[in-house]
């Protein structure tokens, strides 16, 4: 019985994409959240960021999913890097089922290549906790044919001593990038840690590649030491992501008008189109707020309400006095 608890456990997570066994949760503003991306980016603004992220995906379905990050990392001279640290939680299923949480730390260490061209490499250590709560799930002697689920199962689920699961993790990415061009690669779960709720069923996460490569463009800008109202940016996007045997593509174009920043993206895998992606983000001096909906545009189109995403950005000046230019030039949102 315990043999077939999980494996239909697991087939509910590969199935509605929660990520906590199969695929890692998705975000769909790539660069609101760019520790969760790579951790390459830590230290990329050069001042201290706060980076604060929601999303509700498939609303419309009980089983709805909630993720949300809070991050912060800023440069550092003396070690010739960026540090960062975040602090991740995904909550999957009816009653949140299935928690996963994540604590990690990140370092990337910057190299100037040449005058105009820069590379960060960054290592990742996390620590994860998986955690299955027994009382959400249902059984087959639960159901009654006339009334659905109605009687008491006769599952022992006492005797699920492991509910709880604790592992290390280790991950590790590069980025390089001009004034205008910009790509990169980070690779989570490099160990391919082990994940288990019953000591006979071990499961391994599988490692999650994610390439990007981007631009950004200035068709009107005042002065280049800062933004100014009515700036005019262009900025095409490709991510690809890569995990347990499944693989996401996503083009996107961010057109800011400065402080209002409109995004579209276009989500798919290789044999269908999962959903079209809509944001609009602005920023006032030191603060970054953001919005994105993903339209469901696949088979599932009127069963999961899309995904809302929120996004929080604060940009803190920094500790030491010093230019105020970032290091890198890419999307907000």
């Amino acid at each position: 019985m315990h043999k077939r608890i999980i494996i239909l456990t697991t087939i509910f997570v590969m199935l509605f994409g929660g990520g906590a066994m199969a695929q890692d949760a998705h975000f769909s503003q790539f660069y609101a959240n760019p520790l969760y991306m790579n951790p390459a980016f830590a230290g990329t603004n050069v001042c201290p960021r706060i980076t604060l992220n929601f999303r509700d995906q498939w609303p419309s379905m009980k089983g709805t999913f909630m993720s949300f990050s809070a991050a912060y990392d800023q440069h550092f001279d003396k070690i010739a890097g960026g540090i960062g640290v975040m602090a991740f939680g995904d909550r999957c299923g009816q009653d949140a089922t299935i928690q996963s949480y994540e604590a990690s730390f990140m370092y990337s260490f910057k190299v100037k290549v040449s005058k105009k061209f820069n590379m960060r490499f960054a290592l990742q250590f996390s620590y994860l906790t998986y955690i299955l709560n027994t009382q959400n799930l249902t059984f087959g002697d639960m159901i009654d044919p006339k009334y659905g689920f109605i009687y008491q199962t006769n599952e022992n689920l006492a005797s699920w001593n492991n509910t709880t699961d604790h592992s290390f993790d280790l991950a590790a990415g590069f980025l390089g990038y001009t004034q205008h061009f910009y790509f990169g690669y980070a690779a989570h779960h490099l160990n391919m840690p082990y994940i288990s709720f019953v000591q006979e069923e071990r499961y391994r996460l599988p490692v999650k590649h994610t390439a990007h490569v981007g631009a950004n463009f200035d068709v009107k800008r005042k002065s280049k030491k800062e933004h100014n109202f009515g700036d005019i940016s262009l900025s095409p996007n490709i991510v690809f992501q890569y995990q347990g045997g499944l693989c996401y593509m996503s083009e996107g174009m961010y057109v800011s008008l400065y402080p209002v920043t409109l995004g579209a993206w276009l989500r798919h895998s290789f044999k269908n189109v999962d959903a079209v992606i809509f944001s609009v983000g602005i920023e006032y001096e030191f603060i970054r707020v953001g919005y994105s909906y993903d339209l469901t545009v696949s088979k599932l189109v009127n069963l999961t309400g899309g995904a809302h995403e929120v996004s929080l950005q604060f940009l803190l000046p920094c500790l030491e006095k010093r230019k105020p230019v970032k290091d890198l030039e890419c999307p907000h949102f």
